[in-house]
């Protein structure tokens, strides 16, 4: 499908327009709260599978929020007499935010999806129509440059950045504009970058319909828009990640062979950090015969960087061949098409020698140490978004532990973190547990098992007693050498701190 079938897209030199309809949703109570109370948490969630029926049938009465639902987020014409009594419907027909449809109808020419922020904010996301409920693959609409909504991805991605005031912000292939919207709230000066030059207007009418000052919107593959003296404090990339056949597909196929977009993405990236900054991106990797995805993933980090790269899933590769190919609707396809499809993506992975596909989170920061931390680790469990405090953190223990050597640490004191607990496994009835867990109930919800030393050393951490001394304590508790004990001691409280069990002190 060629983008000759996407329908024109309203005019991005009207912001008072966009004003006029921002204030005119927001009277309405088309907000993301205002959705969910009118559709009931079962049809709401049913948006996200690209099932649309039990909206519709929660939105055939005739208020102003189920006209608006029906209009602008399940593409149904409703009467222009109504809508005039709602929106500055003549200025949105202007301005192309609606058309015609028969004599008395109008019908939206883009998706305008509700969505909250963080703090609270009432934004809206802009689309390609259909594309705000289940993607591509819910409109069956394949055409390359079609610009999605809000996905699963794009929120997991908000939730992990870095939430920290900075002067610049780099949103690196925008989309719809959803990353540059989040930066917009804590970065002084937002850049946005996108090949797709639709994806870039239509990140304007988001921005604009959010209320919200432009962004500096660039178009151009990665870095290319980014001029060699440029500086971020904070750069995000929610990439076209998908290792596929070919480049049919704009919002997911990056164009270059394998995993090589992602691997120039995250290799350029540290060369445009500011000291300090971040960079944090979604990515998929290859899982080659013969070679470890660990190494492969540690050979990216560019120099000058720490870096924590987390693993959360892994698919066979015709499990990912399967689930791009009904994202973008090829099931709906005559069979032999999509078993040609199917085909040449197994060719295409035989041919490189891959055998699964890994999705996960990649964080950098830019660091003058003299030996950066690179830390890769696989963690398919579930997590509580959103993580960003969490994901600073993580580099915050990391430059504690590279300040302190072993007799430091002995000499510190460590507080245990917020609702961890204490889990004895074992046997029932038996004397002793054959092992004790220690487990996050807060940011990744890690467990972790401990010796007797380990669990009574976090037991008594309250922020009084250096370690040392806990030690000292302990060995004299269960009978052993405490010099022993402060020598084979220090590696599994460097653990506990770089996992965030425990917290030093000041």
């Amino acid at each position: 499908m060629s983008n000759a079938d996407l329908s024109p897209l309203p005019a991005t030199d009207r912001p008072d327009v966009a004003a006029r309809l921002r204030d005119a949703l927001l009277g309405a109570s088309y907000t993301a709260d205002g959705l969910l109370e009118l559709l009931g948490a079962p049809a709401y969630a049913a948006l996200s599978r690209s099932e649309t029926v039990p909206a519709l049938r929660a939105t055939r009465g005739d208020t102003p929020l189920e006209l608006l639902v029906r209009l602008f987020l399940l593409q149904q014409p409703v009467p222009y007499a109504r809508v005039a009594a709602i929106l500055p419907a003549d200025a949105c027909l202007e301005s192309g935010w609606l058309v015609r449809a028969g004599d008395d109808e109008v019908t939206a020419t883009v998706d305008v999806r509700p969505y909250g922020g963080a703090d609270g904010e009432d934004w809206f996301i802009v689309s390609d129509l259909g594309c705000a409920v289940g993607g591509a693959g819910g409109i069956g609409s394949r055409a390359e440059g079609v610009v999605l909504g809000v996905g699963g991805a794009s929120t997991t991605l908000a939730g992990l950045t870095v939430r920290t005031p900075v002067a610049a912000a780099l949103d690196l292939g925008t989309g719809s504009g959803i990353q540059a919207l989040h930066a917009s709230r804590h970065a002084t000066r937002v850049t946005a970058t996108d090949v797709n030059p639709r994806a870039l207007h239509i990140a304007a009418l988001t921005l604009a319909l959010s209320g919200v000052p432009d962004a500096d919107l660039r178009e151009g593959s990665l870095f290319e828009p980014v001029r060699e003296d440029e500086r971020y404090d904070l750069i995000v990339s929610n990439p076209p990640f998908v290792i596929s056949p070919g480049a049919r597909l704009t919002y997911r196929d990056g164009g270059m062979a394998g995993d090589d977009l992602c691997r120039t993405l995250v290799s350029q990236a540290g060369e445009r950090l500011a000291a300090g900054g971040f960079a944090q991106f979604l990515a998929n990797w290859q899982h080659v015969e013969g070679e470890e995805w660990t190494d492969r993933l540690r050979s990216w980090v560019p120099r000058g960087c720490d870096a924590w790269i987390v693993q959360r899933e892994v698919q066979d590769i015709t499990q990912y061949a399967e689930l791009w190919l009904r994202d973008a609707g090829d099931h709906r396809d005559d069979v032999a098409a999509y078993q040609a499809r199917y085909d040449a993506w197994l060719d295409e992975f035989e041919a490189r020698g891959v055998r699964a596909v890994g999705f996960g989170w990649i964080t950098l920061r830019r660091t003058d140490a003299a030996e950066p931390s690179v830390t890769v680790e696989e963690w398919p469990h579930p997590v509580e978004q959103p993580l960003g405090d969490t994901v600073r953190a993580h580099f915050d223990r990391i430059d504690y532990l590279r300040a302190h050597d072993d007799a430091a640490l002995l000499e510190a004191c460590f507080t245990l973190a917020g609702e961890v607990v204490q889990e004895q496994v074992g046997l029932p009835g038996a004397e002793d547990p054959e092992h004790v867990v220690l487990r996050q109930h807060r940011g990744m919800r890690r467990a972790t098992k401990v010796d007797t030393v380990g669990a009574g050393f976090a037991g008594v951490c309250d922020g009084t007693m250096s370690a040392g001394r806990i030690l000292d304590a302990i060995a004299q508790l269960l009978g052993e050498d405490p010099v022993l004990l402060r020598d084979r001691t220090p590696a599994q409280i460097r653990l506990l701190v770089e996992q965030g069990f425990i917290e030093p002190v000041g």
